[in-house]
């Protein structure tokens, strides 16, 4: 699974162009969940075609966009559409049906 290190710069451009599903995560350096997200993440067999991370404390532009309230976020992107946050603890089988039921929602522009 690919990684991308997205920021305010690019996220935009960045989404819109990528094929496929995206998980795009935000997460901050002195956040435990988020430490044990870019741990755990890569690892799980997820079905998303990569993980585009944003770093939160730098990117304060995406996270009010994105409305990002807690950390981690996680929101899904699937060929520059927008279907909405994740919620889910971090857990494979969690964080799959998670998806399975957000790509159900109708898609929206990126934030």
């Amino acid at each position: 699974m690919d990684q991308l290190e997205l920021s305010d710069f690019d996220i935009d451009q960045q989404l819109l162009q990528l094929a496929g599903t995206s998980l795009v995560i935000f997460t901050g350096a002195g956040c435990a969940s988020c430490r044990f997200a870019r741990q755990q993440l890569p690892r799980l067999d997820l079905p998303v075609q990569r993980l585009c991370w944003v770093d939160a404390e730098e990117n304060g532009g995406a996270v009010e966009r994105y409305e990002v309230f807690h950390l981690p976020a996680l929101f899904i992107v699937r060929d520059g559409r927008f279907f909405g946050g994740l919620r889910a603890p971090l857990k494979d089988s969690d964080i799959r049906d998670a998806l399975t039921l957000g790509l159900t929602r109708e898609p929206d522009e990126l934030p």
